[in-house]
């Protein structure tokens, strides 16, 4: 069976010198408690959120089932003003729906143009944005964006990581995360970005039998949480309520190394991509040779590759 869940470690009042020093270079996800945020902790009630920012569209997933899947899709998207989609996203069943009285919502935020814009809830939900106060334990330079999000009671995501450090914010509402190292990648069975395990709990052994050596960590979000996810980190999150989040990435490699053309933070760094098309090809080549030759020489590149880019200090 699945190892037992280690507890991610949880911090009061951490200050911005001792984030830098002591947490951030650990490179292991941390909460952070106690953090000014701002009045949006106590004011985002459902009757405020909707009238804040009244009737303007917003794009949003329906799902009919609550464990959503990027991989085969089983959400629909659709459009509802935000008043109207904040109150349906707070029901449990619904006099109105697309798909079923009790589909679970979920609202990530996006830029004017998704394909060039990022989200910034300064931007798309200005009046909002004046009652958050981000903690900045990061250059303003290194700002990537801010994902507002809403996510209807029961709903899960999909496991996925991303290519920058995150901090998710927990606004209202309460979520249960569930992470996996980047060193456990093998066993998650990715696919892209994202793991194609959808119930962590209860994972098909039999499809996925490598998923039991992977090490969960889990954390409990309450309002007001602050949950740092370093880049690469993989994450599968749980609204146990309806609740209100906000996903802060910034860029803590060199603003060269990420794709021009990533709007969502989860494009692989330009030399990883380069390194896997190369592979790519490389493999291609191998197929010239006979079965027991591919199968050799396969096994040589793979020792040259733990050797030479392998890390030995993982803890």
């Amino acid at each position: 069976r699945e190892q037992p869940a280690v507890a991610v470690e949880r911090l009061d009042g951490v200050t911005r010198e001792r984030f830098l020093r002591d947490i951030y270079p650990r490179r292991k996800p941390v909460v952070l408690t106690g953090l000014e945020l701002g009045t949006c902790t106590t004011k985002w009630t459902i009757d405020y959120l909707s009238q804040a920012e009244g009737s303007k569209e917003v794009k949003i997933h329906v799902s009919a089932v609550p464990q959503m899947d990027f991989l085969s899709k089983n959400f629909v998207y659709r459009a509802l003003p935000f008043d109207v989609f904040v109150r349906r996203a707070a029901e449990v069943k619904h006099k109105e729906y697309f798909l079923t009285e009790d589909e679970k919502y979920y609202l990530r935020s996006v830029g004017e143009d998704v394909r060039k814009d990022i989200a910034d809830i300064r931007k798309q939900f200005p009046i909002l944005a004046e009652d958050v106060h981000i903690p900045e334990y990061f250059e303003k330079e290194q700002f990537f964006s801010s994902v507002f999000r809403i996510s209807s009671a029961g709903l899960q995501l999909w496991t996925h990581y991303d290519v920058m450090d995150n901090f998710l914010i927990q606004v209202t509402g309460k979520k249960r995360v569930v992470l996996y190292s980047p060193r456990d990648a093998p066993y998650l069975y990715l696919s892209g970005t994202k793991s194609e395990v959808l119930d962590v709990d209860n994972p098909d052994l039999e499809k996925y039998p490598l998923f039991v050596k992977a090490k969960r960590y889990q954390c409990i979000l309450e309002a007001g949480d602050v949950l740092f996810i370093p880049a690469l980190w993989f994450h599968n999150v749980i609204s146990e309520e309806f609740g209100v989040a906000l996903n802060v990435f910034w860029k803590h490699l060199p603003a060269e190394s990420y794709d021009k053309t990533d709007t969502y933070g989860n494009k692989d760094p330009t030399a990883a991509s380069r390194a896997i098309q190369i592979l790519d090809r490389a493999l291609k080549t191998l197929e010239e040779l006979p079965e027991e030759y591919r199968d050799f020489y396969a096994r040589r590149m793979v020792l040259r590759i733990q050797e030479k880019a392998y890390r030995n200090d993982y803890g």
